[in-house]
């Protein structure tokens, strides 16, 4: 993936949300940590679609996990309409992500550069730079 100088990476998972900034070039990017945002997971709006027999028998579905995807969508739509980000890329586990596109504004879909759908919060920063590459 082409990550262009000074995009910002979003890693997420159910409960962790990680803001990096591409110090590097966008094919050697060099991540530096921005932020750790706390969010306040409140839009439970998941449960709806995640109350079928499947999901419930298998319990595969953790609905604070997929609140805290709709919150960290939430953060990153309101600071791509402040204009705080030209360039973002997104990472995150396969289901957190298909929570978070249900949530994406325009605003942010007209930013986003790529999304990888792997877990890889509390990976080091050089696997995480890595797997931008790879994508």
């Amino acid at each position: 993936m082409k990550l262009p100088h000074n995009s910002y990476v979003a890693i997420v998972d159910g409960e962790n949300f990680i803001l990096m900034r591409n110090k590097g070039q966008p094919f050697e990017p060099s991540l530096e940590l921005v932020a750790k945002p706390g969010l306040d997971p409140t839009n439970f709006s998941a449960g709806v679609r995640h109350q079928d027999d499947a999901g419930q028998q298998s319990g595969n579905t953790n609905l604070n996990e997929l609140a805290h995807g709709a919150a960290a969508a939430g953060q990153l739509n309101r600071m791509a309409i402040a204009g705080e980000f030209e360039h973002i890329a997104i990472i995150s586990d396969p289901k957190i992500l298909g929570e978070m596109r249900r949530h994406y504004h325009v605003e942010l879909k007209n930013r986003l550069v790529g999304e990888i759908d792997k877990t890889l919060s509390g990976e080091p920063t050089n696997r995480i730079e890595k797997a931008i590459l790879a994508a």
